[in-house]
C-alpha cells in the first residue's frame, strides 16, 4: 500500500468516531426541555462506533478512513467556541481506542498480550477531508471510539483490509457500525468450508450481555453457549458460529443478535476456503418491502437469503432493477418464506452485464410480512473467485456517506424503487489532495444508476462520497470497491445508511408575559 504506515495506536488517534449514540444539551448545559408542539432539528453532539478486529491473517493490510461531512445544521454544541451561554470553549474531539480482548480468530494477539493503550491524545480533524491510518497483521485489535462537537454529525469510518494470500484471502470492507441492541445477519453459514465469526464489541463503560439465535431452513437451530454471553466494557468477543450448534453444517443461516443489558457493535466476518472472505453487515430492520442495492455488473453468482422473523409466512414478489427498468428474474418471480425459517434461492446469470439492485415486495400489499434479507455475490470463476455480501438497505432520508473510495476502483449504485428521484452526490477532498466536486443525479423509478466518474479534481489518496436526497421518491445506495490482485477480482460492497447527523428535539418555549 502506497501510504505512510502509521502504528495502530497513532493511526487510530487520527480518526474521529462514527454514528451511534447522540446527546443533546441546552446552551447552559442542562437537558433540552420538553415542550409540546413545535420541534426543531439540531446537530448531534456526540456519537460512538465500534470497529471489529480486521483479520486473523499475518499478511493482512488494513486501512482505516474517517470522514465527517460538511454543512450539518447551523447550531453549535454546548462547550464549542462561540456557543451561546457556553463556559470554557472546548475543541471538538475524536478518538478511537483498541478494545481489550480477542483478535479476529479468537486469540489475544501476538504472545497473548492485550493491545496497548493509546499513547497520544485525540487528534482533532476538520470536517470535509478524509483522514487515514494503517494497521497490519493479525494482532490488530477491535476499536471503539467517540466524537464530539462539529466532528460528530455524520461521522463515518471505513475499515478496508486486503489479505493477499491464505485461507482468508480477499478484500474485506466494513463501515464501522453504531452500537445497538438488535441485529439481523442473513447469509451466514455453518458449512464446513465456511468460518463465520460474530464479533461483539462493547464501546461503553459498563458490561453488556448478548444472546445469539441461529435460524436454519427448518427453523431455530438447537444451540449451546448462545445465551447470556458477557461482553465486558471496552472489549470484544468473537464467536465462531459452527461451535454454537450440533445440528450439522448448514449452508444458509440467519443470525439474530440481541442484548439483555447494554449494547454492542456487531458484525459478521466470513472466510470461505474457496471464495475468499468479507464482512456481512447487519440487514436493515425487518420490513414488508426490501431493497438490496449495488449488485456488480459482472457478478457470476448471486444467492438470495431471506428470513421471516414474525409469526406469519411471507409471500414475496421478486424484481430486478437495471439501468433500463425493473424486470422479473427468470424462474424467480415469487418467493415463499416460512415463518421463523431461512429460505434461499440461487439467481444465475442475474445481471447480464448491467449493475442492478433487487427488490422484494409483498404479493398482497394489504398484508405485508416483515423479512430480513441479504445477497451473497461472487465475481470470477474457479480459484479466481471472490465473495462479498449485500444486506437489505434502508432508504436515505437526509444524508449518507461512504469513505475510502479510490480512483477507477469505486462504483456508486443508486436505485429508486417507487418513483423518480433526484439526489446530490458529492465527492469530498482527497485524503492527500483534491478539490470536492458535486453533481445532481436523476434516478428513474424502478432503475439502478451506476456512477464511476465522480472523482475530486487533482485527487491524491482516497475520498468520501456523500448522497443527499433533493426531491422525488426514496433512494437506496451501495458502493462497490474493486481492487483486483493476481487475477482475482477482489471486491467489497458497502450499503449506505442514513448518517443521523441531526436529531429532532422540542423547541424551547419561554413565556415572557408580565403577571399582574
Amino acid at each position: 500500500m502506497k501510504r505512510t504506515t502509521l502504528s495502530l495506536i497513532a493511526g487510530a488517534t487520527a480518526l474521529a468516531a462514527v454514528t451511534g449514540f447522540a446527546a443533546l444539551t441546552a446552551p447552559d448545559g442542562t437537558a433540552a426541555p420538553e415542550a409540546a408542539g413545535a420541534t426543531t432539528r439540531l446537530p448531534v453532539e456526540r456519537v460512538g462506533l465500534a470497529c471489529p478486529a480486521p483479520s486473523s491473517s499475518e499478511v493482512a493490510e488494513t486501512v482505516y478512513t474517517s470522514y465527517t461531512p460538511t454543512g450539518t445544521g447551523t447550531g453549535k454544541a454546548a462547550g464549542d467556541a462561540g456557543a451561546p451561554g457556553a463556559g470554557k470553549a472546548e475543541r471538538p474531539t475524536a478518538l478511537l481506542k483498541p478494545a481489550a480482548g480477542a483478535t479476529a480468530d479468537g486469540g489475544t494477539g501476538k504472545g497473548g498480550k492485550k493491545p496497548a493503550a493509546p499513547k497520544a491524545p485525540a487528534t482533532v480533524t476538520a470536517p470535509g477531508k478524509p483522514v487515514t491510518a494503517e494497521a497490519n497483521g493479525a494482532s490488530a485489535p477491535a476499536l471503539t471510539g467517540s466524537a464530539t462537537g462539529t466532528l460528530a454529525p455524520g461521522w463515518t469510518v471505513q475499515q478496508t483490509t486486503v489479505v493477499p494470500a491464505g485461507g482468508s484471502r480477499g478484500l474485506l470492507g466494513l463501515t464501522c457500525g453504531a452500537p445497538d441492541t438488535d441485529f439481523w445477519f442473513p447469509a451466514a453459514s455453518t458449512a464446513q468450508a465456511r468460518h463465520d465469526y460474530v464479533h461483539l464489541t462493547n464501546p461503553d463503560d459498563t458490561a453488556a450481555v448478548a444472546d445469539i439465535t441461529l435460524y436454519g431452513p427448518e427453523g431455530v437451530l438447537k444451540s449451546q453457549f448462545t445465551e447470556g454471553i458477557p461482553v465486558p466494557a471496552h472489549s470484544t468477543v468473537p464467536v465462531l458460529l459452527s461451535t454454537l450448534t450440533r445440528e450439522g453444517a448448514q449452508r444458509d443461516v440467519t443470525v439474530h443478535v440481541t442484548t439483555r443489558s447494554g449494547r454492542v457493535g456487531a458484525a459478521l466476518g466470513v472466510a470461505d476456503e474457496k471464495l475468499g472472505s468479507d464482512w456481512i453487515p447487519a440487514s436493515a430492520d425487518p420490513s414488508g418491502s426490501v431493497v438490496l442495492p449495488g449488485i456488480p455488473a459482472d457478478a457470476t453468482s448471486v444467492r438470495l437469503v431471506v428470513m421471516a422473523p414474525g409469526e406469519d409466512d411471507a409471500d414475496l414478489k421478486v424484481k430486478l432493477s437495471t439501468a433500463n427498468g425493473a424486470i422479473v428474474p427468470a424462474g424467480a418471480d415469487t418467493l415463499h418464506v416460512k415463518s421463523g425459517m431461512t429460505t434461499s434461492i440461487d439467481l444465475p446469470d442475474l445481471t447480464r452485464g448491467s449493475a442492478a439492485s433487487l427488490y422484494l415486495a409483498p404479493e398482497d400489499p394489504k398484508h405485508p410480512v416483515p423479512v430480513v434479507a441479504a445477497l451473497q455475490v461472487v465475481r470470477g470463476k474457479g480459484d479466481k473467485s471472490e465473495i462479498a455480501f449485500i444486506p437489505a438497505a434502508g432508504a436515505i432520508s437526509a444524508r449518507a456517506t461512504v469513505a475510502d473510495n479510490r480512483a477507477k476502483a469505486s462504483t456508486l449504485s443508486l436505485t429508486a424503487p417507487d418513483a423518480d428521484a433526484q439526489v446530490r452526490v458529492t465527492a469530498s477532498a482527497g485524503s492527500g489532495a483534491g478539490t470536492p466536486v458535486s453533481k445532481t443525479v436523476t434516478v428513474k423509478a424502478g432503475t439502478t444508476t451506476a456512477l464511476t466518474d465522480l472523482v475530486p479534481q487533482g485527487l491524491k489518496g482516497s475520498y468520501a462520497l456523500t448522497v443527499e436526497p433533493v426531491s422525488g421518491g426514496t433512494v437506496h445506495a451501495a458502493r462497490t470497491l474493486a481492487l483486483p490482485q493476481d487475477g482475482i477480482p477482489m471486491f467489497t460492497v458497502q450499503t449506505l445508511t442514513d448518517d443521523r447527523g441531526t436529531v429532532e428535539v422540542p423547541s424551547a418555549h419561554q413565556d415572557l408575559g408580565v403577571l399582574d
